[in-house]
């Protein structure tokens, strides 16, 4: 996984395995045999999806298993290696063969995991078969939701081949090493580390007298800043924890975009002296709360969390299988647009994004896959604790992390729901007591048992969109926080749907089902949402329903089959909407102004508003040259009203302090006067 040993010595080899890899769309049994014939096969690789083309055309898509398999040359090495295949996702169901021998069964598409491959390994070639099957199971979540279930190895694989001696590998894909603030003043932090150490049979009386851990804490410029020693009584061969206290003087806090400030902690597994393993993690000190009356409080303050939910970083033609690069283009995108904290939806995200989240200081809630639907089997039950073991072990050393989420929107309220959301939120707490959980809740009353099983709640509303009226959103807010006051909420999602294609002035309200979803009515919900929900500081987070279009092949509306169109910008991320500039003139530091309706539809003469979002305090407008005066900002937007223009095309250019300006066209068709 991604930040481990890096610039460290190679006692750990990591070889990615991103390709050639053949792959057949169907499923062949006979695949996994190693003399198998799969010339004919398409060459691909990594990452990659079977569903890049048709899990986005809206409808039916390819439901079911698929085969990967390439070779793998190895020099003769020691035998006394130890290596394992690591998946960094592949979604749903995974089966993995070596030369013929079964290695590995894993359920659950979105977390990493890793097969011990050792024994079936040799020098010379090997060759490696993949089953992933994406088809939809009783007893795999998710078993539904609003989006797109891509199949294949949509991440990363790898080989990675470690000492014998080494920091555990097969702790649910977690990293091995867990750092947690425990005390926290401004004089001095406590960390408390844990390290889980995989000790071999057959050395266990050398290993005892001769064996310690070496910990060293660096700060973002690479300065030691504490180093510490554990020795290790390995009495038996297996698995052992190995707990460290580290005390951190006048630590620099993680105080979300304001300060990232990172460091690093780095363990070494001591041999003799001699380097057996070194694991990397990221260490982020902080502490958070959340206040009913008050919100978010990070190292004691209140902290605004204005963000979007994030489905995943996309793209048109490759669905879920993106790189790290595009994963790191749609956070800078997201720190321009000036959010504070995230909602990875609806399921875990790969590893790049909390990195990125860590060091740009975005607050996170990241959640399991329980959407929509549940099943009452204890194989279902057993499912979601398995992925939500995996989303904390892999993220647990994640300052950015703030909340598991537990599920979403699941349609139905009754015993063994709220039986089941309870287990979960039990299960998180014994894995990590640090962090809260919470639920994204719509579907039921608000004091639902069901809203009421995690430490805190959050609302999926869309007033003024599905049912209501825009004006709803904060009376409902206030009525929710009145009748539970001891209650921390959140708004989860809010939104609607937009086409940059299609353009009304003014709008009507559309039809959500409809294939009429104007750019004009997304903005205008946004300020009507924004102006209610940003006055009311004991929301402890909101997210907007959604940053960026997102395939959805259940979906047929708008201006296309297939897609989710309530993000801010569009899926191919190339054009930023109307409602995208409403939250960065409200949340930017940034200077900026945003000319409003720039794909407005052909005018008349008519007089009409010309608006500008921005974050400036005055705006001046000139058209073709000629000005029409500077204006006050109000609110966030300035206004020049009843602007006349001739037939043709005009070209608009607004401009503030600093020497930020924006220009757009707008084309009259007739006088009207």
């Amino acid at each position: 996984m991604s930040g481990w040993a890096a610039g460290a010595p190679p006692v750990r080899r990591i070889e990615p395995l991103d390709g050639p890899w053949r792959f057949l769309r169907e499923d062949v049994p006979a695949a996994s045999a190693p003399d198998f014939d799969d010339s004919a096969w398409p060459v691909v690789t990594l990452p990659h999806t079977w569903n890049g083309v048709d899990g986005e055309a809206g409808g039916d898509y390819y439901r079911g298993p698929g085969w990967y398999r390439r070779e793998l040359l190895l020099p003769p090495g020691s035998a006394a290696s130890r290596r394992f295949l690591q998946f960094d996702g592949a979604a749903l169901v995974a089966d993995a063969w070596v030369n013929g021998h079964p290695v590995g069964h894993h359920e659950g598409g979105y977390a990493a995991f890793r097969f011990d491959v050792g024994a079936s390994l040799r020098a010379g070639r090997n060759v490696i078969a993949v089953r992933v099957d994406n088809a939809p199971s009783h007893r795999v979540a998710p078993l539904g939701g609003d989006f797109t279930v891509f199949g294949g190895l949509y991440r990363t694989v790898e080989l990675v081949t470690v000492n014998p001696l080494h920091v555990d590998l097969l702790d649910d894909g977690g990293p091995g090493v867990y750092v947690a603030t425990s005390k926290l003043t401004p004089e001095r932090a406590e960390l408390a580390a844990q390290a889980r150490l995989s000790v071999p049979a057959g050395v266990r009386a050398r290993l005892r007298l001769r064996l310690r851990l070496r910990w060293t804490l660096f700060d973002a410029r690479g300065r030691v800043v504490v180093r510490a020693s554990s020795r290790v009584a390995a009495a038996t061969a297996g698995v052992h924890a190995v707990a460290q206290v580290l005390r951190v003087p006048h630590p620099r806090l993680w105080q979300g975009v304001e300060d990232p400030a990172l460091y690093r902690l780095r363990l070494e597994v001591l041999d003799r002296d001699v380097v057996a393993d070194l694991v990397e993690v990221p260490v982020g000190i902080r502490a958070f709360a959340i206040d009913p009356a008050r919100g978010l409080l990070l190292n004691g303050r209140p902290y605004a969390v204005h963000g979007v939910d994030l489905f995943h970083s996309g793209r048109p033609g490759h669905g879920l299988a993106v790189t790290d690069a595009q994963v790191d283009e749609d956070f800078s995108a997201l720190s321009e647009l000036g959010v504070t904290g995230l909602r990875l939806v609806h399921f875990q995200h790969p590893q790049s994004a909390y990195d990125d989240a860590d060091r740009r200081g975005f607050v996170l809630w990241t959640e399991i896959p329980l959407n929509s639907a549940m099943d009452d089997s204890p194989a279902f039950r057993d499912n979601l604790v398995q992925q939500l073991r995996e989303l904390v072990k892999q993220n647990y050393n994640h300052p950015s992390v703030m909340i598991w989420g537990l599920g979403n929107e699941v349609y139905r309220s009754d015993a063994a729901s709220q039986a089941l959301l309870a287990q979960l939120h039990r299960e998180a707490k014994a894995l990590d007591p640090h962090r809260l959980t919470s639920y994204a809740h719509c579907c039921a009353a608000d004091d639902d048992l069901l809203a009421r099983q995690t430490d805190v709640i959050a609302f999926n509303r869309y007033y003024g969109w599905y049912d209501g009226e825009l004006a709803d959103i904060g009376p409902w807010a206030d009525r929710v926080h009145a009748a539970q006051p001891a209650r921390a909420i959140a708004v989860s999602e809010y939104g609607a749907g937009a086409s940059v294609l299609q353009q009304e002035d003014p709008p009507a309200r559309p039809v959500p089902a409809s294939h009429w979803h104007p750019e004009q009515y997304q903005a205008l919900f946004h300020e009507a949402y924004w102006r209610q929900l940003g006055t009311r500081p004991w929301l402890w987070a909101t997210f907007v329903w959604v940053g960026f279009d997102l395939p959805s092949a259940g979906r047929d509306e708008g201006d296309r089959r297939g897609v989710n169109d309530k993000g801010l910008a569009t899926y191919d991320r190339q054009t930023r909407k109307d409602a995208w500039y409403w939250y960065q003139a409200n949340w930017s530091r940034r200077p900026m102004l945003h000319l409003v309706n720039r794909r407005a539809p052909p005018r008349s003469g008519a007089g009409c508003d010309v608006r500008v979002y921005t974050n400036l305090d005055a705006a001046t407008l000139v058209v073709d040259g000629a000005s029409l005066g500077s204006r006050p900002v109000s609110n966030h937007v300035a206004t020049w009203a009843d602007v006349r223009l001739p037939p043709g095309v005009h070209r608009l250019t607004v401009s503030g302090a600093g020497g930020v300006d924006d220009s757009i066209e707008w084309t009259v068709e007739g006088a009207d006067h």
